[in-house]
């Protein structure tokens, strides 16, 4: 393994989480012959490297064949290696509808409006950094529309500081805004219409679906 392979993975199971544009990063992201060195030797433990175009940090997961060996370990299959609980996992979706999938939609038509504007030829622009587009939520809507439903206040801002800790998610004041893992280990291509058409239809008032994602989504499983 070179110093630079190394160097990342080392770091990424370390820290959990690195920018996209990091000097390692942006090498893993568009080195190809790099990049198939660190998936291999990440692949001999059973990881991989989770990279979202929509987020603005990468990290590392169980590759999909090594989860029955890992979450079906006990007497009964884990739905997270967090510690959450149940209520948990719900606040959790919950926090990524409402955080994540308007900021994809940002994201998106920012990047639509700018090659309509600065490209007549169409040339594909890069998606707006999520630090730019992602808004928080007001805790105190939260908890009026969803502290029934997921424990009252008690068990709301126990979770609360549990995904905080965790890197799920930031809180600045009143408000709740996405943390480095947030975008990254939820699987948006299997959960968006789901939630948008069903769990949340309500609070999403049925409105239409944006576009599907044309990126790899994130995590397959790790925490739901």
């Amino acid at each position: 393994m070179n110093n630079d392979a190394q160097l990342l993975i080392a770091r990424l199971l370390t820290q959990q989480t690195l920018r996209r544009d990091e000097r390692l990063v942006k090498r893993v992201l568009s080195d190809d012959v790099f990049r198939a060195e660190v998936d291999g030797h990440l692949a001999a433990c059973g990881m991989k490297l989770l990279d979202n175009v929509y987020a603005d940090h990468v990290t590392l997961a169980l590759r999909r064949e090594i989860e029955p060996k890992i979450f079906g370990a006990r007497e009964s299959w884990q739905n997270n290696n967090f510690g959450l609980a149940r209520d948990g996992v719900a606040l959790l979706v919950v926090l990524w509808a409402l955080i994540i999938l308007p900021k994809r939609e940002r994201q998106e038509a920012h990047q639509h409006a700018q090659q309509d504007q600065e490209d007549m030829f169409g040339k594909e622009k890069p998606l707006p950094r999520a630090e730019e587009t992602s808004l928080g939520i007001s805790y105190k809507a939260l908890l009026a529309d969803f502290g029934e439903k997921l424990g009252k206040k008690t068990r709301l801002d126990m979770n609360l500081g549990i995904l905080t800790r965790l890197g799920f998610i930031e809180r600045r004041g009143d408000e709740l805004h996405e943390g480095p893992l947030l975008d990254l280990m939820m699987d948006t291509d299997v959960l968006k219409e789901r939630i948008i058409n069903g769990a949340l239809a309500d609070v999403f008032k049925n409105r239409p679906l944006p576009p599907p994602a044309a990126s790899e989504a994130g995590a397959d499983g790790q925490t739901l």
